[in-house]
């Protein structure tokens, strides 16, 4: 570039003085060719074009019988874990690093070459230290120590965000069970955004995981929400992270969301009927641009997510009445699977209540219990409105209650030993029995008394479903599932 009037030409290095540095180059390049266990100089293309005598050693035990076998080949097809390409594109150099490949464990270090325009022309690699571990031992181990945890950490990760369950965990081979078993495997292969549709208690999140654990997203996380368990005031911070020094009290170093957390896998939301409308909007716009913003940030973040969303109420009911938007139930209900209820499949209860059974002599130790074929025969004649979760809960109540090894449906029903009187056995449909009308199974003097709970609360607050549940202390979503249950209480 030529000068300026007003620009004074730099000085001209003496002749004398370019000399003196060159042989200064020169001098240095030979003291850590006879000083290092090795070098090496590769050029802008990554082949080796000159090697020091010490490195020639390690020729034979790389696989080379001289240099000209190995000079002139690309660096990282001759040396393994070679670290020297990243020298060449980013022109920064590497001081002090391990290197560890089948002529051993060494310390390198590898440093940029430039041309006089500063361009990277070529990077040149220093053997510093042959077989390390014994003359830097107490480095050493702590390197192979905080390797050891890092590995170790990765792998406990990886287990906390393992799916729990697979497709074949989906007890059943009743024609509505081998239904939603197909449809899972099915939407598994692809990432389109996934609707479970069911009452409470009949698999909703086991499918989830199935679905998850089936795809190719499988080693990446599964991230789970249940909308309903979280406050309203931090589902924000929930889904989308917050920036460093959002507002007070915020974690000084920030924190990621749920969506930054499942990036590359899948996020369940569960309870997606329980999302405030407010929120709803920003949901929407995550799922259709895949990018959020943190609580107080200005950065777009680019997140990789494929959405499962789970719910015991009906979404298209709520969009009529104006609770739910519309335009986000229609981005949700890509892919629904309806869930069965429990007493839409009784044929499945055999295999359901031996796994279940299982299970509960697993996690309290005794002796699994066998069920007599008229006690199967009272397990399939009942209605489960709590689903597989109120089956495993009477399970593990009759297991855990009695001593005999084997359950009759006088367990289930409540009956008296054979030595005392028998109460005689009520018709399977019957009318609920009122709170201490007699002797009744337990659950359907508990569901008597919820609904008159209900039907009270709902009277005492005008019919205010919110302030039915905070009078109640139950979660809205508890409360929406026992009116789906029972819509004859919305008449109170």
């Amino acid at each position: 570039m030529p000068l300026s009037r007003n620009q004074t030409p730099p000085p001209a290095i003496p002749q004398d003085v370019e000399a003196l540095l060159r042989l200064a180059a020169q001098s240095m390049f030979d003291v850590l060719a006879r000083s290092t266990e090795g070098m090496m100089v590769v050029d802008r293309e990554h082949r080796i074009v000159w090697i020091s005598e010490g490195y020639k050693r390690f020729l034979p035990a790389l696989g080379f019988a001289d240099e000209t076998e190995f000079v002139g080949r690309r660096v990282e097809d001759v040396v393994p874990n070679t670290q020297m390409l990243q020298v060449l594109e980013t022109g920064k150099p590497v001081l002090v690093d391990l290197l560890t490949n089948k002529a051993g464990t060494f310390l390198v270090s590898r440093l940029p070459l430039r041309s006089e325009a500063g361009e990277v022309i070529g990077a040149l690699g220093l053997v510093l230290l042959d077989h390390p571990e014994t003359t830097m031992q107490p480095l050493i181990t702590k390197f192979a120590r905080l390797q050891q945890e890092l590995e170790d950490t990765r792998r406990q990760l990886a287990a906390q965000r393992r799916p729990k369950y697979t497709i074949t965990s989906f007890i059943g081979a009743s024609p509505a069970a081998l239904e939603v078993k197909r449809q899972a495997r099915r939407v598994a292969q692809t990432d389109s955004t996934v609707l479970l549709l069911g009452e409470t208690g009949t698999g909703k999140e086991l499918l989830a995981h199935a679905i998850h654990a089936a795809s190719r997203r499988a080693h990446k996380p599964l991230v789970s929400v249940n909308i309903a368990a979280v406050p309203e005031t931090l589902l924000e911070a929930e889904f989308f992270g917050v920036a460093p020094g959002a507002y007070t009290g915020a974690d000084r170093k920030g924190r990621d969301g749920k969506f930054k957390l499942a990036d590359g896998g899948t996020l369940f939301l569960d309870e997606i009927g329980d999302m405030p409308l407010a929120l709803q909007s920003k949901l929407l716009r995550v799922l259709q641009e895949q990018e959020l913003e943190p609580l107080g940030s200005n950065t777009v973040l680019r997140v990789d997510v494929r959405v499962i969303a789970a719910t015991s109420r009906d979404l298209a009911a709520m969009v009529a009445a104006g609770s739910f938007r519309a335009d986000l139930y229609y981005r949700l209900n890509v892919l629904p699977i309806r869930v069965p209820a429990l007493r839409e499949r009784a044929d499945d209860i055999e295999a359901l209540a031996e796994a279940l059974g299982e299970d509960i002599a697993r996690r309290s130790g005794m002796p699994p219990k066998l069920l007599s074929p008229d006690a199967l025969e009272w397990l399939q004649r009942q209605s489960w409105p709590g689903n597989i979760r109120e089956l495993r809960n009477t399970l593990e109540q009759v297991s855990l209650m009695s001593d005999d090894l084997q359950l009759c449906a006088r367990h289930f029903r409540s009956e008296p030993p054979d030595d005392l009187p028998a109460e005689p056995v009520r018709p399977e449909v019957a009318p609920p029995p009122q709170p201490g009308s007699g002797i009744a199974p337990l659950p359907e003097l508990i569901e008597a008394l919820e609904r008159d709970a209900i039907r009270r609360a709902l009277q005492a607050t005008g019919g205010n479903r919110m302030a039915t549940a905070r009078l109640l202390q139950i979660s809205r979503a508890s409360l929406y599932d026992k009116l789906a249950r029972w819509p004859e209480l919305l008449g109170h």
